[in-house]
């Protein structure tokens, strides 16, 4: 593995009062590991040891609203009820204890199935797990207005307990996507259309409540993504154009910083337009909107992250690419995932040049809080 210059991962970056160290950033990356909801000493010290491997901005695993059935897994953390901030209270706590900074990103799963069943229907917008598949109920207007309370409310708990910043979960083919997706959202109402802007009205409604809950102060990440888990070669936007009536709006609302998942961040997002060697997901979406963006997507490691989680292992991969794309200012921060989870001083190894000293990724490593 060759080890390029890694400056441009270790400039600061300064977005309103979040001032960073680098332009890493730990991926959210679900662990299952909150028993009742509630995080404890255990997760508080997982986090704890990435901060004092100098991660730029920590990000944690999706924390669910307050919601009937809005976690697909019974580890999920709540982000929602006494018990379980005063976990999140911890956490924040020893993370800045060792001077780091962090964020929850806060989540709704929708309709999807992890194999655990809800005690409550799961809901969504059209009551479909992916097109032609139902699963649980159709929302009503009122359970709308209820889940984006329900996200303004948890944002305003995250500035209260004294967290840096909040991301909100808007990929994936969790339920703010299941809105996106024309598969799912078959609704004839004002939530739905034949449009993805028109579609996209749930995502503003809850970016600009979350804007309002967080105050001036506190900057909002919303996380996107074209592929669905349901299926993998899912495109909500085929065009710049229609990425560009998309996400626009979603950032007018209140988005400072748009985190674009890709399965693989070397890959173009629109080759046809600029090439092989073209701006991906995230250099796109920071062109068509002037926003910040973070690109993720299999950083760090020679396997892509779903491969994981049929069982595959991963040994350390260069970072000559990734820099490259970074000191074009294509994208402003890094997300890093599974390289992070197999290695809390993965940052530290990286700045130091110390590569033969990077671990290689077993699946082994998601079974426990290392």
């Amino acid at each position: 593995m060759t080890t390029p210059s890694t400056d441009a991962l270790f400039r600061p970056f300064r977005l309103g009062p979040l001032d960073l160290p680098n332009r890493i950033v730990m991926a959210p990356m679900t662990r299952s590991k909150a028993p009742e909801g509630i995080p404890g000493p255990a997760n508080a010290a997982y986090y704890r040891r990435r901060a004092e491997g100098d991660v730029g901005l920590i990000l944690s695993e999706g924390t669910v609203i307050d919601r009937p059935s809005s976690r697909n897994d019974p580890g999920i953390p709540f982000f929602h009820g006494e018990a379980a901030l005063a976990g999140w209270q911890g956490v924040i706590d020893a993370v800045h204890a060792a001077d780091g900074r962090m964020g929850p990103q806060i989540w709704h799963t929708g309709s999807t199935f992890s194999g655990w069943e809800p005690p409550e229907p799961v809901e969504s917008p059209s009551g479909l797990l992916a097109p032609d598949k139902p699963r649980g109920r159709v929302m009503t207007e009122e359970d709308i207005a209820d889940t984006i309370d329900a996200f303004a409310r948890a944002a305003t708990d995250a500035r209260r307990l004294g967290f840096d910043v909040v991301e909100i979960h808007g990929a994936h083919g969790y339920l703010i996507d299941e809105f996106f997706w024309a598969g799912t959202n078959l609704r004839t109402d004002g939530w739905g259309g034949a449009t993805l802007p028109e579609r996209s009205r749930f995502a503003v409604e809850v970016v600009r409540a979350v804007r309002a809950a967080a105050g001036p102060d506190l900057p909002v990440i919303l996380r996107l993504s074209q592929w669905k888990q349901q299926d993998f070669t899912a495109r909500l936007a085929a065009t710049p154009q229609e990425m560009e009536a998309w996400l626009v709006p979603l950032v007018e609302a209140g988005a400072d910083v748009l985190h674009c998942s890709q399965r693989r961040f070397w890959e173009p997002e629109f080759p046809e337009v600029d090439g092989p060697e073209g701006l991906n997901f995230a250099g796109w979406a920071k062109k068509l909107t002037g926003a910040a963006t973070i690109s993720v997507g299999s950083v760090g490691l020679t396997g892509e992250f779903i491969a994981a989680f049929g069982g595959e292992s991963s040994k350390p991969a260069s970072l000559e690419g990734l820099v490259r794309r970074l000191e074009r200012e294509e994208f402003d921060l890094v997300a890093v995932g599974r390289a992070l989870l197999a290695d809390p001083a993965w940052v530290r190894k990286v700045r130091e040049g110390a590569t033969e000293e990077l671990r290689d990724f077993s699946p082994a490593a998601l079974a426990e809080l290392a």
